[in-house]
């Protein structure tokens, strides 16, 4: 779990993007080329747009690799008014929310953040984050959920309160705090307080654990 955080500073805005943590889903370069150009270097030029659009796009990296913050240093973004994970495609768990990771060995926080995206095929050098070994080893899952298809959002959804993600050893994310579940196509497909998803890449009921990870021989802190 790694950090190789470089910093770019603008007039207005300073954006900050950590290499290790990057899974390159490009939502930067195609929302703002003219702020976010990999030709060049450095990549990122914080005053090549307004702090709002720069902000907007930063709010749409998956992984939580780009940030910023403004010239007083306080991080301003907040998290989403309501816990999401997607499962998607072929690929990892994109999670938004008021989000904390904790080892489940000790209790020790990973990570407090308001996006990540969690390994779940089982193979990532950067447990529990997705470094993109799901590409390279042929994970393919095509992000269905098993659950009903009259699942609806409520009518005031939960919001205010985190997201706890605790690292079972050798075993699956255990996620506490109310929760919406998405599918690879957008389709509300689950919610609720409590859940445990799969990150060994093993189950038969993606997302969700079934107990894989132990015939699997699953090792992960």
């Amino acid at each position: 779990m790694g950090s190789r955080i470089h910093v770019y500073k603008g007039t207005t805005i300073t954006v900050t993007w950590d290499a290790a943590m990057c899974i390159h889903a490009a939502e930067c370069v195609r929302g703002l080329p003219k702020v976010f150009d990999t030709s060049r270097k450095p990549w990122v030029d914080a005053n090549a747009a307004s702090a709002t659009a720069i902000m907007g796009v930063i709010e749409r990296c998956p992984s939580g690799a780009l940030k910023y913050q403004f010239g007083n240093g306080a991080k301003s973004e907040r998290p989403a008014k309501t816990n999401t994970i997607t499962v998607t495609t072929d690929g990892p768990l994109h999670v938004r929310g008021e989000l904390e990771i904790v080892r489940g060995s000790d209790g020790s926080v990973v990570a407090k953040d308001t996006r990540a995206a969690l390994c779940r095929c089982g193979q990532s050098a950067n447990k529990p984050f997705c470094d993109r070994s799901h590409a390279k080893t042929g994970f393919s899952e095509l992000g269905v959920v098993t659950g009903p298809a009259d699942v609806k959002p409520a009518a005031e959804p939960a919001g205010g309160s985190g997201l706890r993600i605790t690292l079972r050893p050798n075993g699956p994310l255990r996620l506490d705090g109310e929760m919406q579940i998405f599918d690879g196509g957008g389709r509300l497909a689950w919610q609720g307080p409590e859940t445990a998803l799969c990150r060994c890449g093993a189950s038969k009921n993606k997302p969700f654990c079934d107990g894989s990870h132990r015939e699997a021989g699953f090792v992960a802190e």
